[in-house]
């Protein structure tokens, strides 16, 4: 009898559990659990004199990661992401806040606009503002054909220009978590601040930044956190001279054929957004608003 009451509840219970978790987890376990861990251990393995990769333990990987030349491309990595960050924040915020408080209609218009650009593939729109931005594209066209430059202006292969490719790309991401958080703002304390002769801007910064405190951060952690290993906005309008994480790890794959670099590389890059995720977490901020 016992044994009828234990199978039913396998029946009823743990295997429709197994039947819908299941496939989810072997999906995580093969996809993501399983390459991370690989790379994880390619991290401490070394290489031979033909760059083939051998399974010996070793810390040099990760010791080599104190080099000089390294460390100025963290620097310039954080500088670009930092920068990239604070202006998708700046434009962002008010064009997310622009959103929250327009009628239906325009609402649903400009908010299409934040998510037509995920229709497209982002190597190709920067290729477009590689096109654009070179000697012989439209802008320079412009500018010679109203006379305001004689040459053709060096706009690519600059700090510069790869921010602008960042903030180009990234911009959703900040916008997204900006506008779900603004649009949660009670509107009657906002009225009451009104009643209470507070200025609007007095409002702004007292009682909406609090507010949207959540949206601001994770907006700034999806913003920062791509912005390392974007090695191609760097590659295709910096030409090298703003290097990235990112692009550091892609050249020990490719060029560099150092495999267990390059594992290392990405695996201090995943120590650091999972570091800022815990900081996000402890600054009482929500994993749904990251979408995780």
């Amino acid at each position: 009898m016992e044994d009828r009451h234990r199978m039913h509840n396998f029946r009823s219970n743990t295997l429709p559990a197994i039947v819908m978790v299941g496939p989810v987890t072997l999906f995580m376990v093969l996809l993501v659990a399983v390459p991370l861990i690989y790379v994880a251990v390619m991290s401490f393995c070394s290489i031979d004199d033909n760059y083939n990769v051998v399974f010996q333990f070793t810390w040099k990987n990760y010791v080599r990661l104190a080099n000089a030349d390294y460390m100025k491309i963290y620097g310039q990595s954080l500088l670009i992401a930092l920068i990239t960050t604070v202006l998708s924040l700046l434009i962002g915020y008010p064009f997310a806040y622009i959103i929250s408080r327009s009628d239906s209609r325009w609402k649903k218009l400009l908010y299409m606009l934040v998510i037509i650009p995920f229709w497209t593939n982002s190597l190709i729109r920067i290729y477009g503002w590689r096109t654009f931005l070179g000697s012989n594209g439209w802008l320079n066209t412009a500018l010679q054909a109203l006379h305001i430059v004689k040459e053709p202006v060096e706009f690519l292969f600059q700090r510069g220009t790869t921010v602008l490719g960042m903030v180009y790309c990234l911009i959703p991401f900040m916008i997204l978590p900006l506008y779900t958080a603004i649009e949660k703002v009670d509107g009657s304390l906002l009225e009451a601040s009104s009643d209470l002769g507070a200025r609007r801007i007095i409002t702004f910064f007292r009682i909406v930044i609090p507010l949207t405190a959540s949206g601001i951060f994770s907006g700034c952690l999806m913003v920062f956190i791509p912005c390392l290993g974007y090695f191609f906005v760097s590659e295709i309008l910096g030409g090298g001279n703003s290097d990235v994480i990112g692009n550091l790890i892609e050249r020990q794959f490719q060029s560099g054929n150092n495999w267990p670099l390059g594992a290392a590389l990405s695996i201090i890059l995943i120590v650091v957004t999972l570091v800022l995720v815990k900081l996000f977490q402890k600054a009482g901020g929500n994993m749904e608003d990251l979408g995780m």
